[in-house]
């Protein structure tokens, strides 16, 4: 089983890149093509009551309307954002959410590791994607990276056939492993605004 702490460190420095976004950063683009800073923060309050769910084992349906449609940025964003941040990392953080099998807001069911792998690699991606979006320099733990890295190989191909994950991006065998990973769900490690 994985560490349970997983989503918790995958999220600390998730929560700082949060806290230092600027309200006129919300237009920014980002490294993820379809989305700027406002629409990826909007698609991570949208989806978080479902990964919140998925670690109770219960099945959170996202918001009614789609995440295009809806726009839950107004407010104060920041601090439900945090605030979401730190309850699915309180759910994941049981070891009983990555055993046995979970649904990530509709009927389908998944393995719970999975699921808690698909989480971590979520808030570890995006969380570059806002960093880049807004010249934030975050890092995170090395085994963790590892950890993603090896979860974004093993799912690379499925990742690419539901959407998810673009077009991989050559790098470097010897590059950092946070670059590795960008490069394969289709990030440019090297991209700028």
């Amino acid at each position: 089983m994985p560490d349970a702490q997983l989503v918790a460190r995958a999220g600390a420095p998730l929560i700082e890149i949060i806290r230092d976004i600027k309200p006129d950063q919300l237009d920014n683009p980002t490294p993820c093509a379809e989305y700027d800073v406002r629409k990826l923060v909007n698609h991570l309050l949208f989806w978080g009551p479902s990964l919140e769910g998925a670690g109770r084992k219960e099945t959170v349906p996202p918001p009614a309307g789609s995440e295009t449609e809806l726009d839950l940025t107004g407010g104060d964003w920041a601090a439900e954002l945090t605030a979401r941040v730190e309850r699915v990392a309180g759910t994941w953080a049981e070891p009983a959410a990555w055993a046995g099998t979970t649904h990530m807001g509709g009927p389908t069911e998944l393995p719970a590791a999975l699921v808690g792998g698909m989480i971590v690699t979520e808030l570890v991606v995006h969380g570059w994607d806002l960093a880049k979006a807004t010249g934030q320099h975050p890092s995170w733990p090395d085994d963790l990276l590892g950890y993603v890295h090896d979860e974004v190989v093993k799912s690379a191909e499925q990742g690419r056939q539901m959407g998810v994950y673009g077009p991989e991006v050559p790098v470097p065998a010897t590059a950092p492993t946070l670059d590795r990973i960008l490069g394969v769900v289709g990030r440019d490690p090297g991209w700028s605004r």
